[in-house]
């Protein structure tokens, strides 16, 4: 029996302002099995059937790395600003006035699964605010200012926070607009968005959805793409 394809209901920010300063090059530019990295993340976005478009906050240099080609879906660029919390603000600006939702996606997760975004959205579609996450499963132990450790944390109903992350589009002005009239900086948009009061659902991602941060992780990307789906 055919699925019946989701409607497009959501308007994606991916963002892409960053400096990579502790990777020593643009891991954005790197080519992960042929294919940069910016480029990978933004394609799992342009195929999940929740995505209705895309707002690439970056620097015209890597607008141009993805060679100016068409997409099947509308993609538009816009410049950063300093922090994460000032770009994702310049995203939002371009929404048009009628965007319900939207999705904010760190650039430097590209192996992000199109099916997991949908699910986010559809949680989010019901209870405004969703985002992907990953159950702790690691010891956690917290140290003290000399890196010794103190005491165990219990690791029970912790979470890793990723992204796509998604709200009502109001919603999340709402809570950047509280956290800069605070001073307050961010370090992701569900944290902003529970700072008003407002609960995050969080939704299991069900394929690697890693960060990359480091050199180590482009390699482990790497062998993730080469291993069946």
């Amino acid at each position: 029996m055919p699925v019946t394809p989701i409607t497009p209901v959501c308007t994606a920010i991916l963002v892409a302002a960053g400096v990579s300063r502790r990777m020593g090059l643009d891991k954005l530019a790197w080519p992960l099995g042929g294919v940069p990295v910016l480029r990978r993340a933004l394609d799992a976005l342009l195929a999940a059937d929740s995505i209705a478009a895309v707002v690439l906050v970056c620097p015209d240099d890597r607008w141009k790395m993805l060679g100016g080609q068409s997409f099947l879906k509308p993609v538009i660029r816009v410049d950063g600003g300093a922090t994460r919390q000032q770009s994702v603000a310049c995203g939002l600006e371009m929404l048009d006035a009628h965007t319900r939702f939207v999705a904010v996606h760190d650039a430097a997760r590209p192996l992000v699964a199109p099916t997991d975004i949908d699910r986010c959205v559809a949680a989010a579609v019901e209870h405004r605010a969703a985002a992907l996450a990953r159950r702790v499963t690691e010891t956690m132990l917290r140290s003290d200012l000399a890196d010794f450790s103190t005491e165990r944390v219990d690791r029970e109903q912790l979470w890793s926070m990723e992204t796509p992350q998604v709200f009502e589009t109001q919603l999340l002005r709402d809570a950047c607009a509280a956290a800069a009239d605070r001073g307050w900086l961010a370090t992701d948009e569900a944290s902003a968005v529970q700072a008003i009061g407002v609960r995050v659902k969080f939704i299991e991602s069900r394929q690697p959805n890693l960060k990359i941060t480091t050199p180590a992780d482009l390699a482990l990307a790497a062998a993730l793409l080469t291993q069946p789906s």
